[in-house]
């Protein structure tokens, strides 16, 4: 089966390109077919570190739009877009006036909304307008993000986690990144891989940071394995 995963968050700053970034690593290592899509034209992190994979979407141009569910028709793959901050108007106008959740379920694509979150009421707000926008027509991942905030009882406590619990929707925790680290891999302009596997010149992280990467991918890993993909 194809899946199309849409990494949002609608916010910027979040960590959507994390998550991109972290799913794309997972594939390569578990040897699954993807093809990567991005949105951004500033600073694009799939088309920067998995140029081979990936290829740049205009998300305001439907005739792109349209190529996600050529990519997810032409062989079974996952097929990961990676969006841009405050892009999701042009998304959701794509799925209404094509119909693509019903194509989708015509062809046996499976659909996946991933939103990423911060501690911040505003993520909690836009989460709760996903959820009423879509309900059951489609999946729904929902992504705490620690390395963007380090208390989400606002979340917990709130009547979306509620609803969340109640429409079964899957809640993962991704730890995070000591951040002095996390700087020196973007100044570097390191994937996490090459961060990892680079021991030697003068970008090399060092060897406890090195570890550090690894211990959190394997537990980024270990949420990605709950929802089977």
């Amino acid at each position: 089966m194809s899946r199309i995963h849409f990494i949002g968050g609608e916010k910027g700053g979040v960590g959507k390109s994390v998550v991109s970034r972290l799913l794309a690593q997972y594939w390569i290592d578990h040897k699954t077919p993807w093809a990567g899509f991005d949105t951004d034209r500033s600073h694009g992190a799939l088309l920067r570190h998995y140029a081979e994979f990936s290829q740049p979407l205009e998300i305001s141009r439907m005739e792109d739009l349209d190529r996600l569910m050529e990519a997810a028709a032409e062989e079974d793959q996952q097929v990961l877009v990676d969006l841009a901050a405050q892009s999701e108007q042009d998304l959701h106008h794509w799925i209404a006036t094509s119909g693509v959740l019903e194509l989708a379920s015509e062809l046996g694509i499976e659909v996946l909304f991933w939103h990423v979150m911060d501690d911040g009421k505003d993520s909690l707000e836009l989460l709760d307008k996903l959820l009423a926008r879509y309900g059951s027509l489609a999946h729904c991942v929902i992504v705490l993000n620690h390395g963007r905030g380090d208390n989400f009882a606002s979340f917990h406590k709130s009547p979306v986690a509620q609803k969340v619990a109640e429409m079964g929707v899957p809640v993962l925790e991704l730890p995070a990144l000591h951040k002095a680290t996390m700087r020196n891999i973007d100044h570097l302009d390191k994937s996490f891989w090459a961060a990892t596997s680079h021991k030697e010149g003068p970008s090399a992280l060092g060897l406890v940071e090195r570890h550090r990467v690894k211990v959190w991918t394997r537990a980024a890993n270990a949420e990605f394995e709950k929802l089977g993909i």
